[in-house]
Formats: C-alpha cells, sequence, structure tokens
C-alpha cells in the first residue's frame, strides 16, 4: 500500500499504525503520530487501520536549550 510518511512516499506492508511504526524501525520509541491530521495517541495506534494514500507524520520529542 502507498502512504505518505512525513510527507515521503512509501510503499508499506501493514495495515495498522502500529505495525507500520516497527515496519520503519520506530518500535517502543516515544513518538506523537498523526494520520490525515488527526492525532492517533499510543494507546489507539493498534486499532487504527490505514488506508491507499494516507498521510502519516511521525514526530520524536527533541531536546535542547
Amino acid at each position: 500500500m502507498r502512504v505518505l510518511v512525513n510527507e515521503e512516499p512509501r510503499e508499506v506492508a501493514t495495515a495498522t499504525l502500529a505495525a507500520l511504526l516497527d515496519e520503519l524501525g520506530y518500535g517502543d520509541a516515544r513518538v506523537a503520530t498523526a494520520v490525515d491530521g488527526a492525532f492517533v495517541p499510543a494507546s489507539r495506534r493498534a486499532s487504527w487501520t490505514l488506508d491507499e494514500g494516507a498521510r502519516i507524520e511521525i514526530l520524536a520529542p527533541m531536546q535542547g536549550g
């Protein structure tokens, strides 16, 4: 299935947001996620199904001062 991840086209084999994070190597990393502009909390990622052409944003926290 083709989706956009952080504005980059990707061909993925997974159907849920949690599986996509695993496929992309995020595993259990602490990240914020959104699909098609809607925030998806970690507790809902396993049940959040992805559609062809979905726009996924994955944001990692940054440290600095």
